[in-house]
């Protein structure tokens, strides 16, 4: 499936997740609810911004690179899932169900992967059967 029919069914199945964007690991922007071009570079830059500012965050050695993160703020989230090749990064109304939303977020990832055949399976959405 294409990043544009994975972020389209991520808003269907997440009711909490008001924008999103799907990028490139090297940030360039794969697709976007968002209609505004500016609106979704700001956003494909915050969301790889903040991954990158929390990977310099001290760990223990042997702890991972970074997959997830959640920054709660007082109006909603901003939501960062990773994976080796995409980021994917949302905004979402205030304090949500952040397991979900994680969940949701990976599995718009693999639908996304699934598209270029780098061997992940396809996600089956939450609620239904594949």
């Amino acid at each position: 499936m294409d990043a544009a029919q994975a972020l389209k069914e991520l808003t269907e199945v997440s009711s909490q997740i008001e924008a999103a964007v799907l990028m490139a690991a090297d940030g360039s922007i794969l697709a976007s609810t968002l209609d505004d071009g500016e609106r979704s570079a700001r956003l494909a830059h915050a969301a790889r911004a903040l991954a990158e500012a929390a990977e310099t965050v001290p760990r223990e050695v042997g702890e991972g690179q970074l997959v997830q993160l959640q920054v709660a703020l007082l109006d909603g989230s901003v939501f960062v899932v990773r994976d080796e090749q995409r980021i994917a990064g949302a905004v979402t109304t205030p304090d949500p169900t952040a397991g979900l939303v994680f969940y949701d977020l990976k599995s718009c990832l693999r639908a996304a992967a699934a598209e270029v055949g780098d061997g992940r399976p396809r996600p089956t959405p939450r609620g239904g059967s594949a």
